[in-house]
């Protein structure tokens, strides 16, 4: 199908772009983004997917917008205080971006429904701020063979890399166990400068549209880590394949998600 007048306009600067251009394009807009939190990571990765003109995005959390949450959390304004992270969310990719169709599931995310949400979409995005997310969000996406982004940030510093189930360590090969309960401390307890989450964000977005279109070097098999107090950014080397990883390894044990495993749902950072 060729694009519209209104499409070569909208997405010229993607056209004229060496390794995206109109076929690239147009695998953006047949793609389908699932991204898990709605907060300080969803809102670049949500924004600038749309703007990229990924055709559906489907957005979960179960929070509302506190006052709080706005000093990171860029897709959401003073107005939208007391309503719901996704429908916030949702309106602000409609007024960007209206070609894309918004798909919004007001919930945590849990051992009982993740494969069901992750089912009808290409690509996961995770941008939650706890292990036992991370941890669901690996398991069950390797388990479906389903590629997803993880991101982590606290204090001034994050971290990036690409799971593609078949291609590359997963979260678990890399991170192993979870780790006991306030061992160590999440975003609500230490802080986070609003702007890191940003550029984290903004890099899952990155990767998102290079495996979508297909171009450059994602971060499969590498870690992109940023300490944005000394501008320090590396791009570390993992291994290929861990044996005797879990869930991925050459005699996985985690075969499917038991609840007692994932305590802790899915929130934002």
């Amino acid at each position: 199908m060729a694009l519209s007048d209104e499409q070569l306009e909208r997405y010229s600067r993607h056209l004229i772009l060496k390794g995206v251009g109109v076929k690239g394009q147009k695998r953006l807009l047949a793609a389908s983004v699932l991204i898990i939190g709605a907060g300080g990571l969803g809102s670049p990765a949500a924004l600038y997917l749309a703007a990229a003109g990924v055709g559906r995005i489907g957005l979960v959390d179960g929070d509302v917008v506190d006052l709080s949450n706005l000093q990171r959390q860029i897709i959401h304004t003073t107005a939208a205080v007391g309503t719901p992270k996704v429908e916030s969310a949702a309106a602000a990719i409609r007024e960007l971006n209206p070609e894309v169709t918004v798909e919004t599931h007001q919930e945590l995310v849990d051992a009982s429904n993740i494969a069901s949400l992750i089912d009808p979409y290409d690509l996961v995005i995770d941008a939650t701020d706890n292990f036992a997310a991370k941890f669901l969000i690996n398991d069950a996406c390797v388990l479906s063979g389903k590629p997803f982004i993880h991101a982590g940030v606290v204090g001034f510093a994050g971290q990036v890399m690409d799971v593609v189930p078949g291609e590359g360590p997963c979260y678990r090969c890399i991170f192993r166990d979870m780790p006991a309960a306030g061992e160590i401390p999440t975003c609500k307890e230490a802080g986070v400068l609003g702007a890191v989450v940003g550029v984290v964000g903004s890099l899952e977005a990155t990767e998102a549209a290079k495996l979508i279109v297909g171009v450059g070097e994602p971060l499969v098999g590498r870690m992109l880590t940023v300490d944005a107090l000394t501008m320090n950014i590396r791009r570390v080397p993992l291994p290929s394949h861990v044996t005797d990883c879990l869930v991925c390894g050459d005699h996985p044990t985690i075969t499917t998600l038991d609840p007692a495993n994932y305590v802790q749902p899915a929130c934002a950072i």
